[in-house]
């Protein structure tokens, strides 16, 4: 039985995690919205784009060299542990999470493969009236045509529905199974029964993960630039 007669403060999530998740949260309201006004705010929607493109790339490249609980290794379930929490769930018996919870860890790879897809979309599409991705040129009419219908009428709405659900979730631990999974996010740390291993978040660390964001900056105006070409 763990010791309850001390609680430890451990950090969970680093801060380039935090800051990627704040800044993605404020980026994608920043796409529906300005893809909802059009016009003019078509120019700041596609530098949101291409903000959201070089987040994922970052997470993708920290989710291999980042904080222990930010890894993928250390998060995503096998079917096994997948399965055990879903049981765990139906019994009421689900105990808290250190990091992600399984089905976290499936809606954390989905939101990203989603958010891939609808910014890769929308370097190919085009609205016939006044905006064009930077891939249009290079592109097959077919494929701007199937692009531009699944960012605008698929990707969105699916979109959509993920960051609700993401929300709703959120919610619903809160209040119903007494779990606080915000404070965390924005604090990096949890108060916990025992002890856990630490995602490592130093000066060093956090130099490192700018190191990564730059590169993923500069991978991201080379794709971008490729039109132009």
């Amino acid at each position: 039985m763990p010791n309850t007669s001390f609680l430890y403060r451990v950090r969970i999530w680093d801060l380039p995690t935090r800051a990627f998740h704040i800044i993605l949260a404020l980026a994608v309201a920043g796409l529906v919205a300005t893809g909802e006004i059009g016009g003019y705010a078509m120019q700041i929607h596609f530098l949101l784009g291409y903000l959201v493109l070089v987040l994922v790339l970052f997470r993708l490249f920290w989710g291999v060299v980042g904080g222990h609980w930010s890894r993928f290794v250390n998060f995503v379930p096998g079917h096994a542990k997948l399965m055990a929490y879903v049981q765990s769930l139906r019994n009421k018996q689900a105990a808290p999470n250190v990091g992600h919870n399984p089905l976290g860890a499936l809606s954390v790879l989905g939101m990203l493969a989603v958010l891939l897809l609808q910014v890769l979309s929308g370097l190919m599409s085009d609205d016939e009236i006044s905006n064009s991705g930077p891939w249009v040129a290079l592109v097959s009419n077919d494929l701007v045509s199937l692009a531009t219908h699944y960012h605008g009428d698929i990707g969105k709405v699916l979109l959509i529905i993920l960051v609700l659900l993401h929300v709703a979730t959120v919610l619903f631990y809160k209040s119903v199974k007494k779990e606080d999974l915000i404070t965390p996010m924005l604090t990096g740390d949890k108060v916990l029964p025992t002890q856990t291993p630490e995602s490592r978040d130093t000066l060093t660390s956090r130099l490192f993960a700018l190191g990564i964001l730059a590169g993923c900056v500069y991978t991201v105006y080379r794709l971008v630039s490729l039109g132009s070409n």
